[in-house]
């Protein structure tokens, strides 16, 4: 069906107009949307690292001058060795801080002191004499050494390896000083005794140690605004990691960087460390507004296209729909109904070609008229003259009579039957709604079973019990308890030679259930399972006629939730179930 629709409107002239139409307008549109945009996110996302690697490359210079600051600071120890500065004190370092614990003739805890508060990032100073292995030590919240373990001895083993280079050892806890848990990393330099003979093993007198607050990098890295995915890693020239944002990997080797598309990598030297800042860019978080913005444009593209769309169907059906109408109203004309007109709208082409066809079809009419109207009309007369010969009142007012005689003749029961037939004919005859009161059909129900049981001798008896709150006109539907009455008589007690009808009305919540019941013969399992079974399947065949024509004109006219219902057993009788839909 939906080939056939299609094939139909594929070959009308306004769906190729309309495709032509939205082919020369999308094509444009989209090729020119995407290309913009594209472009224009190109251009972003190359500005965008652009300017993270200038800001990179500001980070990592501004980390060499602050790990070179340190570098100075730490010298301060050779004061009139380096850098010009004029020597002070004759006596050489050895002697100063073995005997007299002093450095430039300054004791060493006020040297460490002024060290300390030299900077604000140096957060605790330690000077570790070699002679004896003692430990000088000031904090900048007057915090004692704690009993955990200084790593002094694994730094100085590593310090041993070149005395007089400066060691900067990776971010750690210093958790040495009571109750600090601060993230620091640490500056080494070796105090050698320069006042001798230049020797081939420099005499070391002593290790300085300052540990330098970790919040220096953070006012760094600060400016690059890192989102959780992001990565930062300072690394010296062995590749070890001295600080990240990343939890746990100060010391650890850095692993090579893998071909990533989900991240930018941005690297810049550190020539202090012979390392290297390594800043690893999550895409998707960094350009993540810039897809939101790519995203509503492709949204509003589509939205664009799909009103392009609507407006090229609206004006291909707007042109099509009088032409469709015409072609439609002439195929009603061609069955033969010719009172119908087109309505005309518009004074255009297909308004006069609507007006040209009202004038054909009224012509049409008029010649149909003076040809056959005549004719037909006589026809008509001569049925409704047949008609009137057999109206019902006929039939009722004939059998009045005859009830009348058999009074006149002392024939009593016979006239009750009669007046009970009268009854029934008149209730079944009267053409009017399917619906009628519970009232009326249960008195047609008791004319049947009189004329039943005269038949029969008086052998059947018929049973009425109704629940108080029952109202008598209440909706039912016509002529549904007959059929019902008739199959309990004729399959259930006549085989049985007599018993007894009962009719139970009660209310179950908005639910009017009807029972009917008898103590005939019943049935077997077998013959009540096919019974429901064909009433359930519209398709199965039944001999049960009656049940399964009650049980669907209820559904039909009240809904799939009521119908009949059967219950049996046998020997002992059957019950039918009838449910309806209150209206108050």
């Amino acid at each position: 069906m939906f080939v056939l629709i299609w094939g139909r409107r594929s070959k009308s002239i306004f769906v190729k107009f309309s495709a032509s139409f939205l082919l020369v307008g999308l094509i444009p549109l989209l090729a020119l949307s995407f290309f913009s945009v594209k472009t224009f996110s190109g251009y972003v996302e190359r500005y965008t690292t652009s300017n993270l690697q200038q800001m990179v490359l500001y980070m990592s210079y501004n980390l060499n001058t602050a790990f070179n600051q340190y570098n100075e600071t730490s010298k301060l120890m050779y004061t009139g060795r380096y850098e010009g500065f004029i020597e002070s004190y004759t006596q050489n370092q050895a002697t100063n801080v073995n005997e007299r614990e002093q450095i430039n003739t300054i004791p060493i805890d006020s040297f460490l002191k002024t060290l300390l508060f030299s900077d604000p990032y140096i957060t605790g100073v330690q000077f570790v004499r070699q002679s004896d292995g003692k430990i000088y030590s000031q904090e900048k919240e007057n915090r004692s050494l704690s009993g955990e373990p200084v790593p002094i001895p694994a730094w100085l083993a590593k310090m041993e390896e070149n005395p007089s280079k400066v060691e900067i050892f990776p971010t750690h806890i210093d958790n040495y000083f009571f109750q600090s848990q601060r993230q620091v990393f640490t500056i080494g330099r070796s105090l050698i005794d320069t006042s001798g003979r230049v020797a081939k093993e420099p005499k070391v007198v002593g290790t300085l140690f300052l540990d330098i607050d970790t919040a220096l990098f953070q006012q760094f890295f600060r400016e690059l605004n890192l989102g959780e995915k992001d990565e930062l890693y300072l690394l010296d020239g062995e590749g070890r990691i001295y600080f990240s944002n990343q939890k746990e990997t100060s010391g650890i080797i850095a692993q090579p960087d893998k071909q990533n598309n989900e991240m930018i990598i941005l690297s810049e030297d550190i020539p202090f460390l012979q390392g290297k800042l390594i800043a690893k860019i999550h895409r998707g978080s960094l350009f993540e507004q810039l897809l939101s913005a790519r995203t509503t444009v492709y949204i509003a593209i589509l939205i664009c296209a799909f009103v392009m769309i609507i407006m090229g169907v609206w004006f291909s059906r707007r042109l099509a729909a009088p032409i469709r109408e015409l072609i439609k109203q002439m195929t009603v004309v061609e069955s033969g109904k010719l009172d119908i007109q087109v309505s005309v709208n518009t004074n255009d082409e297909m308004g006069r070609l609507a007006h040209g066809f009202n004038r054909m079809v009224e012509r049409l009419q008029v010649y149909i008229d003076e040809a056959y109207v005549a004719q037909i009309k006589q026809k008509q007369t001569e049925l409704n003259a047949l008609k009137s010969q057999i109206r019902p009142h006929y039939l009722y007012n004939t059998l009045e009579v005859i009830r009348m005689n058999a009074v006149d003749k002392e024939a009593g029961e016979v006239a009750d039957m009669i007046l009970a037939l009268s009854n029934q004919l008149k209730y079944v005859i009267d053409y009017g709604e399917d619906r009628v009161s519970l009232g009326s059909e249960l008195e047609h129900l008791q004319n049947y079973f009189y004329i039943i049981s005269v038949r029969f001798e008086n052998r059947y008896e018929l049973h009425l019990d109704i629940a108080a709150d029952i109202q008598m006109d209440w909706p039912i539907l016509k002529l549904s308890l007959q059929p019902i009455v008739e199959n309990a008589v004729q399959h259930g007690l006549r085989l049985k030679g007599k018993g007894k009808v009962g009719i139970t009305v009660e209310r179950r919540g908005n639910v009017l259930a009807v029972t009917v019941y008898d103590d005939g013969i019943g049935m077997s399992r077998e013959e009540l399972a096919r019974i429901t079974q064909s009433l359930n399947d519209a398709e199965a065949p039944s001999k049960n006629v009656g049940l399964k024509n009650v049980h669907e004109r209820i559904r039909s006219s009240f809904g799939e939730a009521y119908g009949l219902s059967v219950s049996s057993r046998e020997h002992i009788g059957t019950s039918i179930t009838l449910l309806f839909p209150i209206s108050e």
